[in-house]
């Protein structure tokens, strides 16, 4: 014969104080962990929307970012030649050698200055990416001192908002106009022609060549092709691979930190709900020998206070995801280890992040419980009939 879970919820509303100290714990360790997991998933959404897996990413041979890459300009035009580069419209191919450099930017808040990614691109490149729109201003015309700023950092950086002027080098471009990228990593950037760039930088190679390909089914055999070619020294991406790369070491020691602090605070919330549970045993002790008596197995009696538990627990878990909700879409931003580049992106609160939240409640509610229903279990009868 089973304990009814009303007996549970009753008693633990009997215990307002202990129980929701318990609960408050329990929810703060959710919300941390949910928070963790809501930015690791933010900035590797970020990184891995970025790009098109029609599209082929050129960098130098041994190369681990676009930073550390080096494609020569004879390179550039040997692949722009290739019979499996598309046409576009004017029937210009849809190829794109870009000049990418690391500067560093002060911060609107006056909070320090990080690193900024500046991209020199051909008139193509907005084709090849299509999600990129001109949301205020305009494009850049090419050839001019120009350049265009993502959404995301126009507003956390100084001098990178519409009719400012930056200077690289001895060039002094102008920013002419914002854009977004359907949340994807180019929104960090700046973006300007390359024949401008170029020179403002005193580069003589592209860091990059992007273009898309005719056929994408020909994709490993173009791969094989370019990587063979003695001429130009490269190694082959899909340009979504790259960038799914590029995210995965830091999404990944997000999550571990994340999980590490909950672990940590997953301990106090522990010991919480254990000295809530051990409160509960100590001051239904009559009670407990009494059900004994009656017939209740003491699995029975175990399996109910251990319900008591995890519900509590259960309670905080939800408490911590209604918590971690605001979060769900506040912008934020972090270097990418990869290109030393600021990255932003905003937290995502999901569906899985939350389940994932509820089943470490549940966890911490039942390792909590354990002991506290084993004593329940193994309560000595006289004893406490007596009183305990």
């Amino acid at each position: 014969m089973a304990i009814p879970i009303s007996y549970n919820i009753r008693n633990a509303i009997q215990r307002p104080v202990s129980t929701l100290a318990a609960v408050v714990g329990i929810a703060m360790t959710i919300m941390i962990l949910i928070g963790a997991l809501s930015l690791a998933n933010g900035f590797q959404a970020a990184l891995t929307s970025t790009g098109s897996p029609d599209n082929v990413k050129l960098l130098r041979k041994g190369a681990d970012s676009e930073i550390s890459s080096g494609i020569t300009r004879d390179a550039a035009n040997i692949a722009r030649a290739l019979p499996d580069v598309a046409v576009g419209e004017g029937s210009r191919p849809m190829f794109s050698p870009e000049v990418v450099v690391v500067v560093v930017k002060d911060r609107i808040d006056g909070n320090g200055s990080s690193n900024v990614m500046v991209r020199g691109v051909d008139p193509e490149a907005t084709a090849l990416r299509r999600e990129v729109k001109i949301t205020q201003g305009r494009m850049f015309a090419p050839g001019a001192d120009e350049v265009i700023v993502g959404s995301r950092i126009a507003a956390r950086f100084a001098g990178l908002a519409i009719g400012d002027t930056v200077k690289f080098g001895q060039t002094t471009v102008t920013v002419v106009g914002s854009f977004e990228a359907a949340g994807a990593a180019f929104e960090s950037e700046v973006w300007g022609d390359n024949a401008v760039l170029m020179p403002a930088f005193r580069g003589d190679v592209f860091q990059t060549v992007i273009f898309r390909m005719k056929d994408p089914s020909r994709y490993d055999a173009l791969k094989k092709e370019l990587e063979d070619d003695p001429r130009l020294g490269v190694q082959v991406k899909r340009e979504t691979e790259f960038y799914e790369a590029q995210s995965e070491m830091l999404a990944n020691l997000v999550r571990f930190i994340g999980v590490f602090v909950t672990a940590i605070m997953g301990v106090g919330a522990i010991f919480g709900a254990m000295n809530t549970m051990f409160n509960a045993v100590g001051q239904r002790v009559r009670e407990i020998s009494i059900m004994l008596v009656l017939g209740f197995h003491p699995f029975v009696v175990m399996l109910s206070f251990l319900g008591e538990s995890i519900l509590i627990a259960l309670v905080g878990g939800v408490l911590g995801c209604l918590l971690a909700l605001p979060l769900n879409g506040l912008v934020t931003s972090t270097t990418n280890f990869i290109s030393f580049s600021e990255v932003a992106f905003a937290f995502q609160v999901t569906t899985q992040t939350m389940i994932a939240g509820m089943i470490a409640a549940g966890v911490l509610g039942f390792v909590g419980g354990l002991l506290p229903a084993w004593r329940a279990a193994r309560q000595p009868l006289i004893a406490g009939l007596r009183g305990g």
